[in-house]
């Protein structure tokens, strides 16, 4: 009775919720609370209520960088993320996933390293997200132009293109800090690394 009164003197989300916020099944947090990994109690009616701070204390066990649950970054302010892109058709779907992700971003748009050069100058994005083989000032010479910029130190930098890694080496390559994925993205993949700048910016 004691700890039943201590966890209900505090907050307390539903399972459904301590999922949602933990990123796993409901069945998941049950599991973790028959066996003591997540206090609980159970009300007179037969719900289960999780106690928030234990809730939190997982998180903070868990790594976060693997898979960082959405809930916990949909509170944080949304990121400025540049796209760096000549396809018409690339952009729409980019646009497409972040909307069906609920990605809280506000996303710009370039279509050439030099219009790309020019946002990044008015918007300073926390990301950026660019193609490489682009009509006039290309990704290269763009990414090439960004590595003297300090301002830029902690924006992170995705490329996207359809070059593979030995192609890309072979036009003299690409800053060891900028992250690379060759198209076509999988998005689970790009959504969690924006999500995990989100979480610890």
């Amino acid at each position: 009775m004691q700890e039943e009164k201590r966890v209900k003197d505090k907050e307390f989300v539903s399972t459904r919720k301590a999922a949602d916020i933990l990123g796993v099944a409901v069945s998941t947090i049950q599991l973790w609370a028959d066996n003591g990994s997540l206090r609980a109690w159970v009300t007179n009616g037969g719900h289960r209520r999780i106690a928030k701070d234990s809730v939190d204390d997982l998180l903070v066990k868990r790594d976060l960088s693997t898979n960082p649950p959405k809930q916990l970054v949909k509170e944080k302010k949304a990121l400025t993320i540049l796209l760096v892109e000549d396809d018409e058709s690339q952009i729409d779907l980019y646009k497409q996933q972040f909307v069906a992700r609920e990605l809280n971003v506000n996303l710009v748009e370039a279509h050439n390293g030099y219009d790309g050069l020019i946002k990044i100058g008015q918007y300073k994005p926390s990301i950026i997200i660019t193609d490489l083989m682009m009509p006039d000032i290309d990704g290269f010479q763009m990414l090439d132009t960004l590595k003297k910029n300090e301002e830029l130190k902690d924006c992170l930098i995705i490329v996207v293109t359809a070059l593979s890694l030995d192609e890309v080496e072979n036009r003299g390559g690409i800053p060891d800090e900028v992250i690379f994925y060759t198209k076509p993205v999988v998005f689970d993949q790009l959504e969690n690394t924006i999500l995990k700048k989100m979480l610890n910016n």
